[in-house]
């Protein structure tokens, strides 16, 4: 599996996910280091970032389905501020 998943998906499947009732996230341009101690999953309503790993740089934003998998240290790197859904598992 990889550390960075990034999906589209449509309506449907993230009603039928819940998304909608997950807690929500902003944050303003920014970079900083952060460490998942559980798996997230998260939904991007606004925003443009880029989240680097020691493997990979991945490119994420609005419409976008993301997971990131558990002990995974990156650096995101936000290019426009962020408004997303999230949950921890």
């Amino acid at each position: 599996m990889n550390a960075i998943t990034v999906q589209k998906l449509d309506e449907q499947a993230l009603n039928d996910q819940q998304v909608f009732s997950w807690p929500m996230w902003t944050k303003e341009v920014s970079r900083f280091n952060w460490h998942y101690g559980e798996v997230e999953t998260c939904c991007f309503l606004e925003g443009h970032v880029i989240v680097e790993t020691d493997q990979e740089h991945v490119t994420m934003g609005k419409g976008d389905f993301v997971t990131f998998s558990k002990d995974l240290s990156c650096v995101w790197d936000i290019k426009e501020a962020v408004k997303k859904y999230y949950c921890f598992s």
